[in-house]
């Protein structure tokens, strides 16, 4: 059996809900977070060339961990559609990662992570219904064809409702671990996994420490996982 700490995090381009840019606050909880991996959103600038809001050559040293070797947007980006997945560097030497592209009204991507009997999908979702029912229909049919072993799907789905937009999820354990947005005062389950049904849920949670509520308009979210 294997035990691993994963956890999904949007950093809203490392500007907090109103204040300047600045990558260290975010850093700082990943590190308090400890995940072995963790799927992040909006690590990107939007515009132009889309540069890097998380710096790469800060990741490291700052929380132990390291970027998944991926194509991404442009050539100053860190990630792939806002987002990319870190994990510890004895995992990233078996890690091999791709690209999902998915439909919607606006440019979404989600990025797949196969390791050794696990396949992690981080994703974020689009703004209206519609294009998140499409999105989670199209990841879940990919993740039926790369994976041949365990899944996680994880990442900021934009949807605060338990009844209605996650149908293509039926044959998972959905887990939103509890209100992640906006991070001063959440309200809104916004952020959640998706498990196969033979993984082993030990905890999950909600992080809201080590200035996480000033660091993005979302708190990370996280679980413990054990899987054969």
């Amino acid at each position: 059996m294997s035990l691993l700490r994963l956890a999904s995090y949007n950093l809203h381009k490392c500007r907090g809900l109103t204040g300047p840019h600045a990558p260290e606050r975010n850093l700082a909880v990943i590190a308090a977070l400890k995940p072995d991996i963790i799927a992040l959103q909006e690590v990107d600038f939007r515009h132009g060339a889309r540069p890097e809001a998380l710096p790469r050559r800060l990741i490291r040293d700052a929380t132990g961990l390291v970027p998944a070797n991926m194509t991404t947007t442009g050539e100053n980006s860190l990630g792939w559609h806002g987002q990319t997945i870190l994990m510890r560097p004895h995992l990233a030497e078996q890690a091999v990662l791709r690209r999902l592209p998915l439909p919607g009204l606006e440019p979404r991507g989600a990025v797949a992570l196969r390791l050794p009997g696990l396949t992690l999908i981080g994703a974020h979702l689009g703004l209206a219904r519609s294009s998140r029912r499409a999105q989670l229909a199209r990841i879940t049919a990919q993740a039926s064809r790369i994976a041949d072993d365990h899944i996680v799907m994880m990442g900021d789905f934009n949807e605060w409702r338990d009844d209605r937009g996650l149908e293509s999820l039926a044959g998972f354990r959905v887990v939103a671990p509890g209100p992640s947005w906006p991070a001063p005062l959440p309200r809104l389950r916004l952020d959640r996994m998706a498990l196969s049904t033979n993984l082993h849920v030990l905890e999950t949670g909600v992080f809201n420490e080590a200035g996480a509520r000033d660091a993005s308009d979302h708190l990370p979210i996280w679980a413990r996982i054990r899987f054969p």
